[in-house]
């Protein structure tokens, strides 16, 4: 390859990434994992990413390292796994940069002996073979790696390594454009695509010779860079002073003084009077470079050979502080410039004792020739700095005054940080600050608006679905629609038939009657009663007898053709069956039909079919546990026999003992199946195994007969407590919500019940479900259910049952005016409350546990820290415990003083408990078993997959085996044999025997629950394995049990249909097929159609089109002829010819119909519908919904081939079509991602992991695996991980749930909701007391008094904010504008900014209509409006690196324009003022800063304390900068960084003090710019803008690079935010005719009218 061709690929393969980088997706690298995926980080990108900060200066080393600690540590804090590589070649890239090579090198050493951290530096290359198989064995997620290097050189490096990862099927995570909160970090992910895996197949050839090319031209590098730099060294040049660019020996001596004596100071200074140092502005001058680049290149050779001198047994402890390039300026500054001006200042005898005895061992190192004397450390005049007009930064003018607070008198304020206010600056009443808060001058135009008028909520602006008070016939017709709807919805969902509910009067619970004797007293009435039930049952057991008897003869018969269907026949006869004496007796005719078959079978086959002694088995069980009492001796005699027949003769003769008659027992062997009765039960019948199930009904429970935790959720309801429920998905807990609705809707009419869903396909569900369970005849204008989403509400407030997301509830909750309503809430019901942990809109949750006063029942499937949850829920309940208590009296005393007389029912009425339960339920009704699916020559291979495999030795040694790692007992008694076969003389071998098992000993019918001690026994043994001494033996065990899994390089998602296919002959269909990229999800779908349409093609006769054709042709002849003689009819009189001829167009018409379907039928094999599932009317009834949607179209033909997917960006009638088809089981191949995981009721036989993703994690997977398995339906549910490598399914089954922890619990916007509540609720107390429970009870700060402290402080920020921004005044009631800013509350800080560019008169400026008297405005105003709009609403960073793209856009203009310049004036004069609070809070904040952790470095721990160095003037004279260093970390102050920076826009986080727990983030600034860690820009997507010019969505997937579904998405947001800002706007403003507000009506309407065109 010659130098041309290898620029030109070298320029393709850059081509390739850049083409990946915009559609990074922009995710949440830690999703939850308790332990994350294991992922690698490469070193030298990380190097290059940290050096690029910008607040590091070149040559401070410490700063440098800390930053390093710093992200590895917020990694590592996350629940990071990772490994990071440095590659050996990859160092050629620093050749040029001699001042990095050295600093690479110690960070490695510092990495590997001073941290845990695995670095592995082993690997030459990217493309060596051992990199391929550490690849292959460690199977990394993902890898960190930059986008870009130090120079182009380095940025190939980084290209060859993503290209090669993408190879080897892992994915790239950019190290740039990376940001952090406290629990998650994003960042941007580019997954591994099949095309880039097929570009490194074909191009394997040509990127190793590439490869070859750039290192040798980087080695290259090294000679030039040594030879310049040796060349400068003659002799001759050193000893001759004069014109030289090097230094003259003297020279060089004076700089070496200089150099060790700043090592001294590094020795002797602590951190903390280092950060006090002052900064040289001056550079070095040209001829100094030489030196210091030859110091540069000698510490890389000593660092490199480091090990060679192991025997010198060096500390490497500071590897992190070797030198401080702005220490050496500082004392080469004061000897050249002060020392000389005649400013002599001692060392100090400490350091001048260190600095003699380190220049003597210089002079013993140095042998050729004499160095000089340690002092004077200057001997030659030449300057060393470059002469500065300021050479030394002054940072007292950068300090940053503490502004101090502005007063507030009130209430909540005095009550949640009372104790913090006496020691805080307050400023004085006369002071400007607080005089200039009297009048905010507002923009004359404004004079007009209302801005205090209160505004309607989101309640009122969302879509009301049917107008409750309408009685116009349209509206009335289609409320009945819906209703008829959802009850039809609601009953897909389970078979429950309506229950009518009557309100009773709640009675008294103590009741103190005697309970009457039962015998004794039995009125007549009574007596009647009971004769009248004997009468009823045996009127039921006559007419099951009678439908026996008819069904009797044909089951029979089926039996005896064929074993199995006649048996399902039965089974299903028997599920409906209610008399026991005839179930027992149809059991008793399947065994004696099973006996009778399988002595058929044994007498002419060789080769046993166990399914038929399976049958058998089955209904031995049932007839011994479920009729023991009518069990006659023929019976037992019956049932021994069959025993005896399957070789069990012990169990025989334990039921039986007499003698079996022996005349047809000759040759019993014959029909023996040759194992023992226990290992054949938990082997071959494991999922039928009996379950233990309580046999007591309950009274409170018609349907069903609840287990133990079950009853005690009722108890729970009954008793008025709360509840946090974690239960396996489909286990039943969702009972106990439907059971307190019952209890609300029975007690009165008034109370209500809310549903706090997290989905609004979850909201729709349970609405559905509650309207098809309880009817209740209400007053006029109530209803039994409502729902309120962001997108419309039905019947919300004047409804008993309200299902709603968590946004919604907090609305309600939060709106001063809505406190009456709230009164009403007798209970709240929190589904899938482990959202709680989430990445969206978790705090909102929070919110919601801590607000409400009723009891609440919190659910969850998945949690790992429930107790500490419960712990804090309890905490909370103690806190309304109190709160009651007092306001109980306040009511008491004001009713005594008789102001209350006319107050609502009270909720001190009802009885409230404050206990707060948890309810653990672990077992799951059905097993679950998992399978690998593997690719072999182009075919699907099926192995199952043992859960031991996924654990090792190490993990069952420290962490036990996984609570929830279940075993189903073919998989115990694997166990068994496995262990039996690699540990020979295992002592107890013959104790866990499973026919010698002690739980096992002599029982016929072995249960689910022997199964499970039997397990747990085994699990136990195994590791006691471990602990004894024979972890070698288990290792074997747990080796053998895992399957081989080859990685296959095959393109997984065109096998897909394939696997589909395969599924189903293995009758493993319905199946939830689970992937996490939405475009994959409907490609996948449509993939699997287009193979079953092909497949009809190929099925077709050759003819078949043709006959199709001509058929159709025929039909429009027919179709005109009958239109002719209609219109013949229609003008004269009716002719009898023309009616038969007539009646004989139509006949023919319908045959050729009737021929046309039969043509155009699909063949059984080309769909996966259950054609039988669901009647054609019904059908068509759900495809008429989706009529005119975006999907519609594509669903319904999906749905024809019993097709479906399911994702987010679908519609909710979209969702419903597929939810309702799959349950009713006409489709039964469905496609989705995650979102269906979330509580959605889709059980299904199997579940497929299709796709590897960061959102499959460990929360996921059970979520997700948990629909395998219908109760009711399957015994036994399968899941498959399909194109997922096996190190990721072992972490998925051992890892743990994540746990719940808090997020940052306030926000500005927050902070003026809960004041708004506070002044204006409806009943103020009972508005405070909820304030000051969201303000006192975040999860963040449970149990940590410091977080408390440092939310203390970030509460009062916020109200000098909102003060000075004039949206509260001084008694903390909301002014101004506050209401449109809460009112936007989604859009934190974007909100605060449209009101203040509002408030300056921005958006009058610029709406000018096109002439006077105008009421319309140009397309140009209307797309500058957008252009700020979509800079504060629409904001979606792109990568930095993208802007190099050369690709020309078709429609878009793709990157977002700058705002318009008044408008960037104003945003920036607004961040400025916000800074300059938010620094000022940072000071007040620092002083909770644990300054012993801040001098430390976070991950190694070293320590930087010490005493300070207090005898030697120069060090004080040095380090004087004691102001200003008060807020930032005393390792950012090295590099000359103070106080004042905070005040510079997007400052990093590492800049602030860590251990305060706050950053950047919570600062309500928006800057117009964003910069990545490397310094470079991230231009905005401009979807929105670019949307409103062309309309396209099409546009938006081609240029601007973005998903279809999730462009619709976003574009539907932008366009709510538009209508909402247009009518708020119209609310506030009276008069009709203001520009403003006439500029957002039109642009909202054609917005709207743009997205309902796509």
């Amino acid at each position: 390859m010659d130098l041309e061709e290898h620029v030109m690929f070298l320029e393709r393969m850059s081509q390739l990434i850049l083409s990946a980088v915009p559609k990074a997706e922009y995710s949440s690298l830690f999703n939850d994992f308790v332990e994350s995926e294991f992922f690698l980080i490469d070193g030298d990108s990380l190097l290059a990413t940290c050096v690029c900060e910008k607040s590091l200066k070149p040559g401070q080393e410490l700063h440098f390292f800390y930053l390093v600690e710093c992200y590895l540590t917020d990694l590592i804090s996350k629940g990071g796994q990772f490994a990071i590589v440095f590659f050996k070649d990859a160092e050629y890239a620093y050749f040029n940069f001699p001042e990095l090579l050295p600093l690479r090198t110690a960070l490695i050493l510092h990495l590997q002996h001073n941290t845990t951290i695995d670095v592995r530096t082993k690997f030459s290359g990217c493309l060596s073979q051992e990199w391929e198989i550490f690849l292959e064995d460690s199977y990394p997620y993902y890898l960190i790696v930059a986008d870009e290097g130090l120079n182009h050189l380095q940025t190939h490096l980084f290209n060859f390594l993503i290209t090669q990862s993408w190879a080897m099927k892992v994915n790239i995570v950019l190290s740039s454009g990376q940001t952090s909160d406290i629990l998650r970090l994003y960042a941007y992910l580019m997954p591994s695509m099949y095309k880039n895996q097929k570009f490194f197949k074909e191009n394997k050839k040509k990127i190793e010779m590439a490869y070859k090319t750039l290192i040798k031209q980087l080695e290259e590098c090294r000679f030039s860079a040594l030879e310049s730099l040796f060349g400068n060294l003659k002799w001759k040049n050193m000893m001759e002073e004069g014109e030289s660019n090097c230094l003259a020996l003297q020279e060089m001596e004076d700089l070496c003084k200089l150099h060790c004596l700043s090592v001294v100071f590094l020795l002797h200074l602590p951190l903390s009077q280092r950060a006090c140092t002052r900064v040289i502005t001056s550079h070095w001058t040209k001829n100094i470079h030489t030196f210091l680049e030859m110091k540069k290149w000698c510490e890389y050779f000593i660092l490199s050979n480091i090990n060679i001198c192991e025997f010198w047994n060096l500390n490497l402890i500071h590897l992190s502080d070797l030198s401080d390039e702005l220490l050496l300026k500082n004392i080469a500054f004061y000897y050249e410039n002060e020392n000389v001006e005649g400013l002599h200042l001692n060392l100090g005898d400490v350091i001048m004792k260190d600095y003699e005895h380190l220049w003597n061992t210089v002079s013993k190192l140095v042998r050729k020739f004499a160095v000089g004397k340690p002092f004077p450390l200057r001997t030659t005049k030449l300057s060393f700095l470059e002469k500065n007009p300021s050479p030394i930064k002054d940072t007292a003018k950068e300090n940053i005054p503490n502004l101090g607070f502005i007063s507030m008198s009130c209430e909540v304020v005095d009550k949640f940080v009372g104790d913090f206010l006496t020691d805080l600056p307050f400023l004085k009443s006369d002071d400007p600050i607080v005089t200039s808060l009297v009048k905010h001058k507002e923009f004359d135009e404004l004079v007009h608006w209302h801005s205090h008028r209160p505004l309607s909520d989101d309640y009122d602006r969302t879509k009301c679905q049917f107008d409750e008070k309408s009685r116009d016939p349209h509206h009335l017709r289609s409320l009945q629609k819906y209703h008829l709807f959802q009850r039809f919805y609601g009953n897909s969902l389970e078979s429950v038939s309506p229950k009518i509910v009557v309100t009773q009067a709640v009675k008294p619970k103590n009741n103190f009657i005697a309970p009457k004797n039962k015998k004794a007293h039995e009125t007549k009435a009574e007596i009647i009663t009971r004769e009248n039930k004997k009468r009823l049952i045996a009127k039921e057991e006559q007419k099951e007898e009678k439908k026996w008897s008819v069904l009797s003869f044909s089951i029979e018969e089926e039996m005896k053709e064929n074993l199995n269907s006649g048996i399902k026949n039965l089974e299903e006869f028997l599920k409906s069956c209610k008399s026991n004496s005839v179930k027992f007796r149809v059991e008793m005719v399947a065994l004696t039909a099973c006996l009778k078959a399988w002595k058929e079978h044994c007498r002419g086959e060789t080769t046993k079919d166990l399914n038929i002694a399976v049958q058998m088995m089955k209904r031995i069980h049932s007839l011994m546990e479920k009729y023991p009492e009518l069990l006659q001796e023929a019976d037992q005699q019956l049932i021994a026999r069959c025993l005896k027949y399957l070789g069990f003769d012990e169990l025989a003769s334990s039921l039986y003992p007499t003698q079996v008659a022996r005349d047809d027992m000759k040759k019993t062997d014959k029909y023996s199946i040759g194992i023992g009765p226990v290992r054949f039960q938990l082997q071959y019948m494991g999922h039928y195994l009996i379950r233990d199930e309580r046999k007591d009904p309950d009274p409170r429970v018609q349907d069903f007969i609840p287990d133990t935790w079950q009853r005690e959720l009722l108890d729970v309801v009954d008793n008025n407590e709360s509840a946090v429920i974690v239960a396996p998905t489909s286990s039943g807990k969702t009972y106990a919500s439907y059971y307190c609705m019952e209890k609300v809707l029975k007690e009165s009419n008034e109370g209500v019940v809310v549903y706090v869903a997290p989905t609004k396909a979850l909201v729709n569900q349970v609405a559905a479900t509650v309207q098809n369970r309880f009817t209740k005849s209400l007053p006029n204008g109530e209803a039994l259910c409502g729902v309120f989403t962001r997108d419309y509400r039905h019947d919300a407030l004047n409804c008993q049952v309200l299902i709603t997301v968590p946004a919604c509830f907090e609305i309600l909750l939060l709106a001063p005016h809505r406190q009456t309503w709230v009164k009403r809430i007798r209970y709240v019901i929190f589904d899938e409350v482990h959202c709680l942990g989430g990445e969206i809109g978790a705090e909102v949750w929070e919110h919601l546990l801590v607000m409400i006063r009723c009891p609440f029942l919190a659910l969850s499937a998945t949690i790992s820290n429930p107790q500490h949850l419960t712990e804090w829920l309890q905490s909370v309940k103690h806190y309304w415990k109190q709160e009651d208590s007092t306001m109980g009296k306040n009511t008491a005393f004001k009713r005594n003083a008789g102001c209350c007389a006319n107050s609502p029912k009270d909720y001190f009425q009802i009885k409230e408990s404050y206990k707060v339960r948890l309810v653990l339920y672990g077992e799951r009704y059905n097993d679950l078993e998992k399978h690998i699916c593997s690719i072999k020559h182009h075919d699907i291979y099926f192995d199952h997959f043992h859960p031991c495999a996924a654990l090792t030795t190490d993990h069952i040694e420290k962490y036990g085996f996984p609570s929830d790692l279940t075993l189903s007992p073919r998989e115990t008694i694997q166990l068994y044999d496995t262990m039996f076969q690699f540990w020979e003389s295992w002592p107890r071998a013959q104790e866990f025997d499973p026919e010698k098992f002690i739980h096992f000993k002599n029982k016929i019918v072995i249960k689910k629950l022997d199964a499970r001690k039997y397990e747990e026994s085994l699990k136990a043994e195994l590791t006691s394995w471990i602990q004894n001494g024979h972890a070698e033996e288990a290792k074997m065990v747990l080796r053998n049990l895992s399957p081989d899994s080859g990685f296959s390089s095959e393109n997984m998602l065109r096998m897909f249909p394939l696997l589909v296919e395969k599924l189903r002959k293995m009758e493993k269909l319905p199946a939830l097929f689970f992937l996490f990229s939405l475009g994959d999800v409907e490609q996948t779908a449509l993939r699997v159609r287009r193979c079953l349409e092909r497949e009809q093609e190929r099925q077709r006769p050759p003819k078949a089109d043709k006959e199709a054709y001509d058929i159709t042709n025929k039909l429009q002849k027919v179709k005109k002829s009958i239109e002719k003689l209609k219109t013949m009819d229609e003008k004269s009189q009716k002719n009898p010819r023309r009616v038969d001829q007539r009646l004989i167009y139509e006949t023919e018409h319908n045959n050729l119909l009737k021929t046309l379907e039969k043509n155009l039928e699909m063949p059984q094999e080309c769909t996966y519908a259950n054609q039988k599932a669901i009647d054609t009317e019904t059908l068509q009834m759900v495809f008429d919904r989706v009529k005119f949607t975006r999907k519609g179209a594509e669903l319904k033909a999906l749905a024809r081939r019993g097709i479906g997917y399911h994702h987010s960006a679908l519609n909710s009638k979209e969702k419903q079509l597929v939810e309702i088809l799959f349950r009713k089981g006409f489709i039964r191949v469905v496609t989705a991602t995650g979102t269906l995981a979330l509580g959605i009721n889709m059980p299904c036989k199997s579940v497929v992991f299709a796709q590897n993703s960061i959102y499959l994690d460990a929360l996921n997977y059970r979520q997700m695996s948990g629909r395998a398995g219908r109760r009711g339906q399957d015994l036994l549910g399968d899941v498959y991980f399909f194109n997922i490598p096996l190190p990721k399914i072992e972490k998925l089954i051992k890892s743990n749930v994540p746990e719940l922890r808090g997020q940052f619990p306030l926000g500005i916007t927050l902070v003026l909701r809960l004041m708004l509540l506070a002044s204006k609720g409806d009943d103020p107390e009972d508005a405070k007391a909820k304030v000051l429970s969201v303000l006192k009870h975040s999860l963040l700060s449970f149990k940590k008094p410091r977080v408390i402290k440092m939310l203390k402080l970030y509460f009062l920020f916020s109200l000098q904010f909102l003060m000075k921004q004039g949206y509260l005044d001084q008694e903390g009631k909301p002014m101004g504008f506050a209401g449109l800013v809460s009112h936007l509350h989604y859009h934190e800080p974007s909100n605060l900014v449209f009101v203040s560019f509002l408030v300056k008169g921005l958006f009058h400026n610029l709406c000018q209509p096109t002439g006077k008297g105008s009421r319309h405005f140009s397309q140009d105003v209307m797309e500058k409006l957008v252009l700020v709009l979509a800079n504060l609403f629409g904001r979606r960073p792109l990568p930095a690196k993208f802007q190099e793209t050369t690709v020309k856009f078709c429609q878009s203009k793709v990157f977002l324009d700058d705002l318009p310049e008044d408008f960037n004036d104003a945003l920036h004069e607004y961040n400025m003022d916000v800074t300059k609070d938010f620094a000022s809070f940072l000071l007040n904040v620092a002083k909770l800063a644990d300054m012993k952790q801040e001098y430390q470095l976070p991950l190694s721990k070293i320590n930087f304390t010490g005493k300070e160095c207090e005898g030697s003037e120069l060090v004080s004279h040095l380090m004087n900068c004691k102001e200003g260093r008060a807020a930032i970390s005393p390792f950012v102050c090295l590099s000359g960084n103070s106080d004042g920076d905070l005040l510079l826009p997007n400052t990093p986080n590492d800049v602030l003090l860590r251990t305060v727990g706050i950053n950047h983030t919570q600062a309500p600034v928006l800057w117009s710019q964003i910069f990545d860690n490397q310094g470079r820009r991230m231009p905005l997507n401009a979807y929105a803008l670019d949307f409103y010019k062309h309309g396209s969505l099409t546009g938006l997937v081609q240029d601007n690079r973005m998903n279809e579904g999730a462009a619709y998405d976003l574009l539907k947001d932008f366009a709510l935010t538009i209508k909402s800002l247009s009518v708020s706007l119209r609310e506030l403003c009276e008069n009709e005719d203001d520009n403003v507000v006439l500029a957002f009506e039109q642009l909202s309407d054609t917005f709207t009218e743009k997205l309902n065109g796509v």
